[in-house]
């Protein structure tokens, strides 16, 4: 999916055109090229790593294995920002900033931080179901964003 306008109401404007990954983020980077979200999953204990981290903050273990996910979770928390800080902020206020909780991460799941769209920011809430949406920067990067789910 890659429907995404930016510079739109509600979407928050992507600054950067690269994604000046390290080795343990740049597989992350190389599937959303693709459209593609993945997770870095501990080979010793089964815990998420989202953000990807060298150690795993469970067990200190270091292998992963890469992990796709569905695109899909749910709102587990969110603010609205209203009043833009920069002027480049103008046209996107009000727009909606998320932590989403990733569905097949099991457990209490791995989260994201992501800008939610095409949604009204009035209405929403924690537990609304959302579904990923690319947005393509440059060659080198696709940005994760989330829009509502029916369901």
């Amino acid at each position: 999916m890659t429907d995404v306008t930016a510079g739109a109401p509600g979407v928050f404007p992507t600054i950067l055109k690269h994604s000046y990954a390290d080795d343990s983020t740049q597989p992350f980077w190389d599937a959303a090229r693709d459209d593609r979200l993945v997770a870095p999953r501990c080979t010793n204990c089964g815990t998420f790593r989202l953000p990807p981290t060298p150690f795993c903050f469970v067990c200190q273990h270091r292998d992963v294995e890469w992990v796709d996910l569905p695109g899909t979770g749910i709102v587990f928390s969110f603010t609205i920002v209203r009043h833009p800080l920069a002027r480049m902020l103008n046209d996107a206020v009000p727009y909606a900033a998320g932590i989403i909780e990733l569905d097949g991460t099991q457990g209490a799941g791995a989260r994201m931080i992501a800008n939610i769209i095409d949604c009204d920011v009035d209405t929403l809430k924690i537990g609304d179901r959302v579904q990923i949406v690319w947005e393509h920067v440059s060659d080198d990067m696709s940005v994760p964003r989330f829009r509502p789910r029916a369901g």
